[in-house]
């Protein structure tokens, strides 16, 4: 008598991969649109900060973030153990900017721009996790990791260094200007540009620190990629 098959029953973890797979492309792509919209408001002077239509589209995608990462915690298979983890990341993505407007508070202006790119952090995180999930050896993991981080930190510490310094200081007349300025202080060779702000200071001092943590990283990857190519040789050269 033949067997009678069962109806095939779709893999759970499967089907969680993909589910988080489309939750981690919305977030960068919400993140891409919050940035921008950063961006926009930096370079072109203008208070998207109190535009409501900025204020709607930070509070939704904030909300959309906090849901999106605690969906992310209930579909993971031990979540005692990120619950903490999941904690930290909903603080992160909590719209504070409108909580700011919505009090009438008033903050200084650095505060104001942090508050507006601190849930971009949680796009930060996505991204390696993405790359952790697609790259399996840790050499390169580890290092398409660091290059994330050190890509974002730049352009987000670029943005707020133009933010402090170039209405006083005559040598940050547009954007590229301090995006070399802190391109050159954190691969550490230095710039002509000197900042005169105490916050244009501080982020010198960041940067400088970031690039001497990261940067032996790269370091490490190339000596570990060369090591393997001349074991792939040698095997090569004895068969």
């Amino acid at each position: 008598m033949p067997s009678v098959q069962s109806p095939s029953v779709p893999n759970a973890s499967v089907a969680r991969h993909r589910v988080l797979r489309l939750l981690h492309i919305l977030v960068v792509l919400a993140s891409v649109v919050l940035l921008y919209g950063v961006t926009y408001d930096t370079l072109h002077t203008e208070s998207f900060a109190v535009h409501e239509r900025y204020l709607r589209m930070q509070f939704w995608i904030c909300v959309f973030f906090i849901l999106e990462t605690v969906v992310e915690w209930l579909l993971r298979p031990n979540r005692v153990r990120h619950f903490f983890t999941m904690l930290a990341l909903v603080a992160v993505c909590v719209p504070y900017i409108n909580i700011v407007n919505y009090m009438e508070w008033h903050v200084s202006l650095e505060v104001y721009y942090i508050l507006r790119v601190i849930p971009i952090v949680r796009a930060a995180v996505v991204l390696v996790v993405m790359w952790g999930i697609m790259e399996k050896n840790w050499v390169t993991g580890m290092f398409g990791s660091y290059l994330i981080i050190l890509t974002i930190t730049l352009y987000v510490l670029s943005l707020l260094f133009y933010v402090e310094e170039h209405a006083v200081n005559a040598q940050v007349y547009n954007y590229w200007q301090s995006l070399w300025y802190s391109f050159m202080q954190m691969n550490t060779c230095g710039s002509n540009i000197s900042p005169v702000t105490p916050a244009g200071k501080i982020i010198g001092v960041v940067l400088s620190v970031e690039g001497l943590i990261l940067f032996p990283v790269f370091t490490v990857f190339f000596t570990q990629a060369f090591g393997v190519t001349r074991q792939d040789s040698a095997t090569a050269s004895s068969n």
